[in-house]
């Protein structure tokens, strides 16, 4: 094994064995990205929420969640390679890890990052060639997918009690935006807050309700539909809105399929 020097996509420098051998994976959707690039015996250590595969969900050792880690796990372990993410894992549970593994943290906001990091994470773990290969299976189905011709206003939810959205600066609304839907709530950034009387005054024509984080189900449209009547509720597969490794790839044809028919 040689030294490599790598760069996360917060700017941090880290020093790893390459290729690394013993990886500790914490995030749900750059798991999936991990297998996919054919890391089976590599990834060692994953998060209860790292649902895909199943074979891996059941049969890896979790080491937690992704905001609360058990970190005595991740220590047994000794890994020589962490990867998570800004926004998904807990900053003082990264910064400790980092102080004694190789950790690579992702920033995504959109889809241009997020191929970023798929190129970034092939490169990284030694698999330059078939991250190539499914960049361009994504870039291609990105590529077929059409804007809708008459944009629709959308408001998009990931939870409730408080009642929360996604601003302009969000994967999620990169996605929005990439099929022609305009986000009512694009003013704002982040996971805004909100409520059902703004909601009511910005009226959208179309309201997504996401599968997770939050568990939307069908009693919900009722209770949206009641404040706004001439609008579209609809449940969502939040995977294909949100994860931004891999399952981009399957996303495009959910997208195309779901709506871009109308």
């Amino acid at each position: 094994m040689e030294t490599k020097y790598f760069v996360d996509m917060m700017g941090n420098k880290l020093e790893i064995h390459f290729p690394p051998k013993r990886i500790v994976s914490l995030v749900p959707s750059q798991t999936e990205l991990l297998f996919d690039l054919g890391l089976e015996e590599e990834v060692i250590g994953i998060t209860k929420f790292c649902v895909h595969p199943q074979q891996w969900w059941r049969n890896k050792l979790r080491v937690g969640g992704t905001k609360k880690l058990h970190i005595d796990k991740i220590l047994a372990l000794n890994p020589d390679l962490i990867i998570a993410n800004k926004e998904e894992n807990t900053q003082t549970e990264i910064e400790f890890l980092a102080t004694k593994f190789p950790v690579w943290v992702s920033d995504i906001g959109n889809i241009a990052q997020a191929m970023e990091m798929i190129r970034t994470v092939g490169d990284l773990v030694n698999k330059s060639a078939e991250a190539s290969v499914l960049l361009q299976e994504i870039k291609s189905g990105f590529d077929a997918l059409r804007p809708i011709n008459q944009p629709k206003r959308i408001a998009y939810f990931i939870w409730k009690d408080p009642w929360m959205t996604i601003g302009h600066d969000t994967f999620i609304h990169s996605m929005i935006n990439h099929i022609g839907w305009k986000n009512v709530y694009a003013t704002q950034t982040r996971y805004p807050e909100t409520t059902l009387e703004v909601l009511r005054q910005l009226a959208p024509e179309i309201v997504l309700l996401s599968s997770e984080p939050y568990p939307f189900k069908e009693k919900h449209i009722a209770e949206l539909q009641a404040i706004l009547p001439d609008s579209r509720i609809q449940l969502v597969d939040g995977e294909m809105f949100s994860w931004y490794g891999s399952r981009m790839k399957l996303a495009c044809g959910y997208l195309a399929m779901t709506f871009l028919t109308e």
